[in-house]
């Protein structure tokens, strides 16, 4: 049996190098999963979450994460989208980060401007208030899709409905953020 988040959290405040074992028992998997559709490559997303085990090690504390889950997957989603850019800057790999990226081009900007970079912290409350807006299933299919990059089939398997509607789902989700964001004032 894993140990509870706090517990964790615990062993990291106290610099008990247990908290890395605590956290790969009960996150690995989940990690890796979430490396592996950035990364589309099974040793580089190993290094991806044992980067996110140093990372995690560095910075907690002064950070004390109230959700274990969300810290680690935001630092490897990160380093995993690091490694990839890294190592892909002169090719096209596909991935689901790739493909993630691919269908989310309508709703944003291909070049951004030195303005649209400020705007970045609207747009991500703007994108919120949109997912907020729309139910519960919709906005996990979307998050599922364009934050943890799974795949399609494997968005169908966890909501328990078809590929298809999956699909069509995130189709509309993309059309009714695309009009959203115009309607902020966003280009798109």
């Amino acid at each position: 049996m894993s140990m509870d988040d706090k517990t964790i959290v615990s062993l990291y405040l106290s610099r008990n190098e247990s908290a890395i074992t605590e956290t790969d028992k009960k996150y690995g998997k989940y990690l890796l999963k979430i490396a592996y559709n950035v990364l589309n490559d099974r040793e580089d997303s190993k290094e991806s979450v044992n980067d996110t085990y140093l990372a995690a090690w560095n910075s907690i504390p002064p950070n004390i994460p109230e959700i274990l889950s969300v810290y680690l997957s935001r630092i490897t989603r990160r380093i995993s989208i690091d490694i990839f850019r890294k190592k892909n800057s002169q090719k096209r790999k596909s991935s689901q980060l790739t493909y993630s990226l691919d269908e989310m081009s309508d709703c944003t900007s291909n070049t951004p401007e030195p303005d649209e970079i400020i705007e970045n912290k609207r747009l991500s409350e703007s994108i919120s208030a949109y997912l907020y807006s729309v139910s519960e299933v919709q906005r996990n299919i979307f998050i599922f899709r364009y934050y943890y990059f799974d795949s399609v089939k494997d968005i169908a398997k966890y909501c328990n409905i078809t590929e298809s509607n999956v699909k069509t789902t995130l189709h509309r989700l993309r059309n009714g953020l695309r009009e959203y964001l115009l309607k902020e004032g966003f280009e798109v």
